[in-house]
């Protein structure tokens, strides 16, 4: 996985939420650790979209519950945003 990729989602997640940055790690939980709760997750959601410029399916995006998740789950969708992108 890209430490670019990586440090840009955390940059958006801690930007949209005034997260401190060195909470930002992978294994933290959206709930637990980071104080995010459910209608949060619209505004990750968005945040994603705006910051990559993908569609990130909102059934999917709901499931994820670490930060190591959405780095997965953004990298997956970046890659076949760029899959589907003639060259």
């Amino acid at each position: 996985m890209s430490a670019e990729l990586i440090a840009k989602v955390n940059a958006a997640i801690a930007k949209e939420f005034e997260i401190e940055p060195e909470r930002m790690v992978p294994e933290a939980d959206l709930m637990k650790d980071l104080e995010l709760d459910s209608l949060d997750s619209v505004d990750l959601i968005a945040a994603m979209e705006k910051t990559f410029r993908v569609k990130c399916p909102e059934q999917e995006a709901r499931r994820l519950r670490t930060l190591g998740e959405i780095h997965a789950f953004v990298e997956r969708l970046v890659a076949e945003r760029a899959a589907t992108v003639p060259s």
